[in-house]
């Protein structure tokens, strides 16, 4: 019989103080743009309930529905979006109302207009059916440049890019080379976005927007100006209120620079849902606001998309090692003949990895699954398993002693017991 177990374990720590390493003394420095932008996250969501509306914002939803009726009067059916009529009186009706309206500062004209051109380039764009094509020669676009994958801590979907790919001049020029092609990525990323919004809710109080991350590290940043701009006035003309937190990744010593290139097509509600991260903090960054299990591998979390055929990601614990500090993680009550699996990552790893068996019989000798070894910052997560030939204990050994960094950190396991009793 085969099942799976969790076994007790415990976590250790050893600490080592640097008395040699004397502290280093403060430099003064000026704020710059990415330090104002630090803390982020300002942004606080809408729970688009109406009956917590000003009397304001209610006479606004109620005024944008009469115009909206009244622009629809022979066609009803052409106000729809995301399959839901906007004439209906629904609570999910309201709730893309009232997106068209925050972003328009409740103006009910500027709301109107923005949302009759909105449903204008939907219906010529064909944004309704773009989730039915296929985009021949941006297969290896998928899962690199720009695709969703996990949910963050409220239920959001996550919608990763890394545009660091087009530094490589070929691929640039095979997929940005003229007009036509940048007009086909461009329907290539609506779909992207497309695809998110499906799962959302679109109620009160549900899940009514994304997160998206965006990586900076080695982005071209010259040579995918006009397409960023593209991308940007797109999604901020047809998408409103559709992205609940903006997060950069990796973010380089010239952002100052790429930030005051868009900040004039920034909203200043829009500039409040940012969080920057500067290179190196990526993981510390999307522990705050993800899971391990739902974060891609290449930034410090459990996430491959090859799991997901297995259905939804399996819980993972998280913890964090300290600067001078050893952890040890401890899992025991395995049985003779068991399989334990496991997995482990430390964000930005720079640390010593090693796992062994302890078994519980006096006089059996510590068995070295994974020897010690040197973990570089750009290694993904570990996954391994070792079928144990007595009973014991696994323990798996972090090492940051050389380090005065602290680090974030996830583990998973799963005991399967031997078949034969």
């Amino acid at each position: 019989m085969m099942d799976t177990t969790s076994s007790p374990l415990s976590l250790q720590t050893q600490k080592t103080t640097f008395q040699e390493l004397p502290e280093a003394s403060p430099k003064p420095y000026k704020k710059g743009i990415v330090a104002t932008l630090m803390g982020g996250g300002l942004f606080k969501e809408d729970n688009y309930f109406v009956s917590l509306l000003r009397s304001s914002e209610k006479k606004a939803l109620q005024e944008l529905k009469t115009k909206l009726k009244a622009s629809f009067e022979d066609s009803p059916s052409d106000a729809s979006m995301w399959g839901i009529p906007l004439l209906g009186g629904d609570d999910k009706a309201d709730v893309i109302l009232l997106k068209f309206l925050r972003a328009r500062d409740f103006r009910v004209g500027d709301a109107h207009h923005m949302l009759m051109k909105c449903l204008s380039w939907r219906k010529e764009f064909g944004a309704d059916t773009i989730l039915e094509e296929e985009f021949l020669g941006l297969k290896e676009l998928e899962g690199v440049v720009a695709y969703m994958q996990g949910y963050d801590k409220e239920g959001h979907p996550v919608c990763y890019n890394a545009y660091g790919v087009f530094k490589d001049k070929e691929m640039y020029e095979r997929v940005f080379g003229d007009d036509e092609k940048l007009k086909k990525f461009l329907r290539w990323r609506v779909q992207v976005l497309e695809r998110g919004i499906k799962v959302l809710h679109f109620k009160p109080g549900g899940v009514n927007s994304l997160i998206q991350v965006t990586d900076l590290k080695d982005m071209p940043k010259r040579e995918l100006r006009v397409a960023s701009n593209q991308i940007l006035s797109l999604f901020q003309d047809n998408y409103p209120e559709m992205v609940a937190r903006k997060i950069f990744i990796n973010v380089p010593w010239y952002f100052s620079m790429l930030y005051s290139m868009f900040s004039p097509f920034l909203t200043q509600r829009t500039k409040s849902k940012f969080v920057i991260s500067k290179e190196g903090n990526a993981a510390e960054t999307l522990y705050k606001f993800m899971r391990p299990e739902d974060i891609p591998v290449q930034y410090g979390g459990l996430n491959r998309p090859s799991d997901l055929q297995n259905g939804p990601p399996k819980p993972a614990s998280e913890f964090t090692i300290k600067g001078g500090e050893k952890v040890n993680i401890q899992i025991e009550g395995i049985e003779a003949g068991a399989t334990i699996t496991w997995d482990i990552v430390v964000g930005g790893w720079d640390l010593e990895y090693s796992a062994e068996f302890v078994p519980n019989a006096e006089g059996s000798y510590t068995i070295a699954v994974e020897k010690p070894r040197k973990m570089g910052a750009s290694e993904e997560a570990i996954h391994n398993s070792f079928t144990s030939k007595e009973s014991g204990k696994m323990v798996l050994s972090a090492d940051n002693t050389a380090s005065r960094r602290k680090k974030v950190a996830a583990y998973r396991y799963f005991v399967r017991k031997s078949s034969t009793i």
